[in-house]
């Protein structure tokens, strides 16, 4: 049943989302006013009858506004509900509406458009004059509003999404790192401004539904799409998912979270056309995977979710009653609408399967739970077959109009039928990347800093360098901080860029690439050692050239776009191309040298925490990325993120990671009787790992009450103390484990955590709370219960760095 914390969060954002609809001005359209009789300062008459009908009336009750729109609706109006149309670039071939529009399927209406006139990233068709300045783009997509208002026959405005895991994927819009670099933050107030910064500039653009985040668990290094998710854990992905989601809803902005369920853990971390295939218990799914998700559902009210490709167990998620329907939103109480990944309906039979013909994979999707589909076509390709559906009492009016329902129902909450426009696109030229978000942006980049080595070279004083080299093919790179799924257009400040205008004229800066991101043996040299390209060997050898006149050696090496990301998995975890033998060279010039690594995903760089003096993890950062990196680099700022992954060091480990079954990961015998050595043992880097400039000290432990009922609230305190020379940020980690359960579970989970910003001397008491679904687990019946029994508490630097040991019982009931 629908939990009654979902239906006050619903409740909530209906309250605050309705607006009066505005004294409509001109200039918030393109072209000259027309059917302006139909506005009335407090409601819009839609159906143009001249009546306030219920759903015209802001005063009336949602579930009433819904039904008697619902009523009017014909089955040509509630499908087209039902289907997304990609916009301009993709599958809509006008930027502004023109005369074939009352010709075409969406003459009675969408669901929603997607990307429309937002020049996204590496798609040269989708380029277009309306999406700079902000202004414009606002005023454009009032134009495209207006035809659903004005020109359709029940005025049922379309809901504008876009995608925004690292910022609105708009031009100029306001970039972030990628979501596991935000995450390596450890920082939810951080993750909470981004949301909203996202969310207001998406508003004022006239976007009303946001992609974002990724609740997907970074499972397996080698899948592309680890550098969209926030963390292998639970509860950190659910925190952050959480922070980002209100965020985002708190400027009347619709989230919707990807990719539901199961997603991130495909066979062997293959991604593509493959995407299947999960491997992981039903035990597993409820206690890792859905965390995020349920989390999402009832804590944070969100408003929508997007179908995964995958399977689990042999059924393809965007065709499971289950997951759509019985466990979404009969358990859960999700109240608003699902939409499927882009091919995800057509995959149920070109990927699964499971269906002969489009028409079964539309049935199957629909009667699943499916409410809204998406796919680069037309609307028509899935609209007909569904009329046809319907006609044929395959699919009952009853399942149409409550997908239907789902739909109005955001729609309605999202104030659109009483304010269906921009009000003030001039006001955009001021939101959009303003000098405050940049602030935070450049904030979000510092924080998402983890040094993960550093032998005493770091922080590097500028003084005592004459000339600095910077290197490698992330020195100069643009690519990694721009994403298909984040701003397009933005002013990168590069690694190169960052440490010259800090350094200014206090040292001479030169630079040299030392080769590229991978060359034409790449990936072949994947799997077996192969001598560097012609090209590359030069590139290598001018480097060297110029590190043995130089002082430093700053090398930025790791992933860009084409080696991480989206249908980019990988058979190796190692640095890609030639890019260890560019360090390695470097090294041997015997010049003091910094790492730098901008890259998307856990790497086995072995080599470089052996040899290297000091190394920096930097993932892909905002657009202030090179300047966050300089600032660490030079003392300016101090890193103190955390690892949101487990570094493996080979991937024959995999899978490893964080929470792991008892005794899944433990050491292995290392020597048979006949003395080879045959394993690798424990992590390169573990989970929640980072060092810091300065050190900390812990201290005061205390856990009340130390007796509990399955339904207390566990206080933890402890003080956290700078006992260092520098400023520093302490991300404190809380881990619990169960003693004793009916059922394996896991060595430790986390339970919380708090970044800190401590002076040197300064101390800070820190309280955390262990709620009772933080003890949760799944027995042998598959009932979520917190069992009797001892607790330990560990609080710490890290998942294996621990300062403080506690306990508390709880008792049974």
């Amino acid at each position: 049943m629908p939990t009654r914390k979902t239906s006050i969060l619903f409740t909530i954002l209906f309250a605050l989302f309705v607006f009066s609809a505005p004294v409509l001005a001109q200039d918030i359209f393109i072209t000259p006013e027309r059917n302006k009789e139909i506005y009335h300062g407090s409601w819009i008459d839609l159906n143009k009858n001249g009546v306030k009908d219920v759903y015209e009336d802001p005063k009336a009750s949602l579930n009433d506004r819904i039904n008697d729109l619902l009523k009017q609706m014909t089955v040509e109006e509630k499908t087209v509900q039902m289907v997304t149309l990609y916009g301009y670039g993709r599958v809509a071939k006008d930027e502004l509406p023109t005369a074939d529009w009352k010709n075409a399927v969406w003459k009675d209406g969408l669901g929603n458009i997607d990307e429309h006139l937002n020049s996204v990233a590496f798609n040269p068709r989708a380029v277009t004059q309306y999406s700079w300045p902000p202004s414009k783009h606002a005023r454009a997509i009032n134009e495209a509003q207006r035809f659903f208002v004005e020109d359709t026959r029940l005025g049922i405005p379309v809901d504008f999404t876009n995608e925004g895991i690292r910022g609105l994927c708009h031009q100029g819009a306001t970039s972030f790192p990628a979501q596991i670099g935000q995450a390596s933050a450890w920082d939810r107030r951080l993750v909470n401004r981004i949301g909203r910064i996202t969310g207001r500039e998406a508003r004022i653009l006239g976007y009303t539904n946001v992609y974002s985040p990724v609740l997907d668990l970074a499972r397996d290094p080698r899948w592309g799409r680890v550098v969209e998710c926030y963390s292998e854990d639970p509860y950190l992905t659910s925190v952050l998912g959480k922070e980002m989601i209100t965020g985002i809803q708190s400027e009347r902005v619709a989230s919707t979270a990807k990719h539901f369920a199961v997603h991130g853990v495909p066979k062997g971390g293959r991604d593509g056309v493959v995407r299947t295939d999960p491997e992981v218990t039903p035990r597993e799914v409820n206690e890792l995977h859905l965390k995020p998700f349920k989390t999402a559902v009832t804590e944070a009210g969100i408003m929508g979710l997007m179908s995964s490709y995958n399977d689990y167990d042999g059924v393809p998620i965007t065709a499971s009653h289950y997951f759509l329907t019985e466990l979404l939103r009969d358990q859960w109480g999700f109240k608003g609408y699902v939409v499927s990944d882009s091919w995800a309906v057509g995959g149920l039979e070109g990927r699964h399967h499971i269906a002969d013909n489009y028409k079964e994979t539309v049935y199957l999707s629909v009667m699943a739970g499916l409410n809204v589909r998406t796919n680069f076509n037309p609307p028509d390709v899935f609209v007909t077959p569904l009329r046809e559906l319907v006609k044929e009492g395959r699919i009952p009016m009853s399942v149409i109009d409550s997908r239907v329902s789902d739909v109005l129902r955001v729609k309605f909450m999202l104030g659109l039928f009483d304010s269906p426009y921009v009000a003030d696109p001039a006001a955009a030229d001021k939101i959009v990347g303003s000098k405050d978000s940049a602030e935070v942006s450049l904030q979000s980049s510092r924080e998402s800093l983890v040094l993960l080595k550093n032998n005493g070279l770091l922080p590097l004083n500028v003084d005592s360098y004459k000339k600095i080299l910077v290197a490698g093919p992330n020195a100069k790179a643009v690519n990694p901080m721009i994403s298909r799924y984040g701003p397009s257009k933005i002013n990168v400040i590069t690694v190169y860029d960052g440490i010259k205008k800090l350094v200014g004229d206090k040292a001479e800066i030169i630079y040299s690439p030392g080769c590229d991101h991978y060359d034409d043996n790449w990936p072949e040299n994947e799997l077996y050692r192969m001598q560097p390209a012609p090209n590359q060997m030069k590139m290598i050898e001018n480097a060297v050239a110029a590190a043995k006149g130089a002082d430093l050696i700053i090398v930025a090496v790791g992933d860009d776009e084409n080696s991480v990301g989206e249908e980019k998995s990988r058979t190796s975890l190692d640095l890609p191309g030639n890019q260890n033998d560019l360090v390695q060279q470097l090294y041997k010039t015997g010049k003091p040298m910094a790492v730098v690594l901008i890259n998307g995903r856990p790497l086995t760089i072995n080599w470089l925490q052996k040899y290297a003096p000091a190394i920096l993890e930097a993932w892909f950062p905002s657009e202030f990325g090179g300047q966050a990196i300089a600032e660490a680099l030079f003392g300016l700022y101090n890193p103190g993120g955390k690892l949101p992954v487990t570094f493996p060091k080979t991937v024959g480990q995999i899978p490893f990671n964080f929470p792991a079954k008892r005794s899944s990961q433990l050491d292995q015998p290392t020597k048979w009787l006949v003395g080879i050595d045959t394993l690798v043992n424990g992590a390169l880097y573990p989970f929640g790992f980072g060092l810091s400039y300065t050190k900390f000290e812990y201290g005061d432990l205390a856990v009340t009450p130390s007796v509990a009922d399955p339904a207390s609230n566990i206080k933890v305190t402890f003080t956290l103390k700078n006992i260092g020379k520098y400023k520093g940020d302490e991300v404190a980690q809380l881990y619990i484990s169960d003693v004793t359960s009916s059922v394996v579970t896991y060595e430790e989970r986390l339970v919380g955590f708090e970044r800190v910003t401590l002076e040197p001397g300064e101390t800070k008491k820190i309280e955390m709370t262990i709620l009772p679904e933080n003890l949760t687990l799944f027995n042998m019946d598959m009932k979520e219960v917190v069992e009797p029994g001892v607790f330990k508490v560990y609080v710490g630097s890290s998942s294996t760095d621990v300062r403080l040991h506690g306990e508390f019982l709880i008792k049974s009931d």
